[in-house]
């Protein structure tokens, strides 16, 4: 089971990286393409990344891919992804990487091209998050409806600073000790780094004021 990105984003930009890293680690190098990777993009990229399959082809042009083989992550795919999916397709192809808000459906790029499409739910996700939730139902033979969730979170960096992120997530279960006592709390899954990067950028964005 293969997964590929069609990286429509101009560079490879710090988002990107931390989101294909991520992939890389819930994936494996040997189940991951990126196509339609500009030079520039191929220069800018991470030595760790280049492990994973790297092309500047579109999908189509990538030898030995076949248009009914590949499975394409659509917001507006007229079925919902299920565990059979896995045994009808070989790829599934997820366009972009930036979640934009609102969302300004990128993906056609890629519809008009005839891959049959699936949805991941309602609510848009991170594409770091798409893969992840691709992975564990085609191949981990997990239902949608059974990933536990969780929707827009409010990320807190201070008692006075925080930012609500317009995603879903994969909630991530950690174990913390509060007044010596051990309890669970829930937490968005995302890739490392990337809470530090939120906080660059929200620093940044108040600065503009």
């Amino acid at each position: 089971m293969s997964f590929i990105i069609e990286h429509l984003e101009d560079g490879m930009h710090e988002w990107c990286t931390l989101e294909y890293k991520h992939m890389l680690t819930n994936v494996g190098a040997d189940n991951l393409y990126f196509s339609g990777l500009s030079d520039e993009c191929k220069a800018n990229m991470p030595e760790e990344l280049k492990v994973a399959h790297c092309h500047s082809e579109d999908v189509l042009h990538i030898p030995g891919i076949k248009l009914e083989d590949v499975c394409l992550l659509d917001p507006q795919g007229k079925q919902e992804l299920s565990p059979e999916d896995g045994d009808k397709f070989k790829y599934f192809l997820f366009g972009g990487i930036l979640g934009d808000d609102p969302p300004q459906d990128r993906t056609k790029e890629l519809r008009k091209l005839g891959f049959e499409g699936r949805r991941l739910g309602p609510v848009q996700m991170t594409t770091d998050t798409a893969v992840n939730v691709t992975k564990r139902v085609v191949v981990d033979k997990i239902p949608m409806d059974e990933i536990p969730y969780i929707d827009h979170p409010e990320i807190f960096f201070s008692k006075r600073e925080s930012v609500t992120m317009p995603f879903r997530y994969i909630i991530e279960e950690k174990q913390v000790t509060v007044d010596g006592q051990s309890k669970t709390i829930k937490k968005p899954l995302m890739p490392p780094g990337m809470l530090e990067l939120i906080k660059k950028d929200n620093e940044m964005s108040l600065d503009d004021f």
